[in-house]
């Protein structure tokens, strides 16, 4: 079983650090960039990083895993700077290293940390109701569903949660007793309640850690914990 490379965050990354980083590949704590072209599309790495469980985005790595570095980093660190204070609601934590490689190229690393705040969202237009947020898992970042925005939302707030035993929660554990994992909506058809009453049921669930959730990019599974 293959099992994610996750650097030690608060350690300064060398050249070695960095080769060693590169030759793993992404993954759920790793994620390489060219270039800085499309920044609005740069953070929501960033973003996702923030919601799930940290990681570092490094800029001047090829997709064939070469170490380019980049010509002109004062531009690029700019342009993620102005990208990271104007698309991403709220703020994140996090701190940037650079380092200079072969040909006095440098590359950008950032460390984004996981946030105590999320969930945080990409907000291009300055809409609410359009803002989304993003969470990792793998080696992409993918869109949070409501359930997931909702389960981030929780776990910030640190509730004490308490739920009912009802018929309802025993249609679902006796469910995933026989299968790996539910839907929402398989869960609202089996139990034969309303769409929303099995989301909430499921959120709750999550946050009392009766149950996991797998966020995916069509739909989320949720599984016995």
């Amino acid at each position: 079983m293959m099992v994610d490379y996750q650097p030690t965050q608060q350690s300064k990354v060398d050249l070695r650090v960095l080769k060693e980083l590169v030759r793993h590949g992404e993954n759920k704590f790793v994620e390489f960039k060219l270039k800085t072209n499309h920044p609005e599309k740069i953070v929501r790495e960033m973003v996702a990083f923030a919601n799930t469980d940290g990681g570092k985005l490094i800029v001047g790595i090829g997709d064939d895993k070469s170490i380019k570095g980049l010509k002109f980093p004062d531009e690029d660190e700019y342009i993620l700077q102005k990208a990271i204070e104007k698309y991403i609601y709220p703020a994140i934590d996090y701190r940037l290293e650079r380092l200079i490689v072969e040909g006095e190229r440098e590359v950008l690393i950032y460390d984004i940390q996981k946030s105590p705040f999320k969930p945080h969202y990409v907000d291009i237009d300055g809409i609410a109701e359009n803002r989304r947020a993003y969470v990792r898992v793998a080696d992409r970042s993918v869109q949070a569903s409501k359930e997931m925005r909702e389960i981030l939302k929780g776990e910030r707030k640190g509730l004490n949660i308490k739920f009912n035993y009802g018929e309802k929660e025993q249609i679902l554990m006796k469910y995933l007793a026989e299968n790996p994992t539910i839907t929402v909506d398989t869960y609202a058809s089996i139990a034969n309640i309303p769409r929303k009453v099995a989301s909430r049921t499921l959120i709750v669930l999550v946050l009392a850690n009766v149950i996991k959730v797998q966020p995916h990019e069509v739909q989320d599974f949720f599984v016995a914990a």
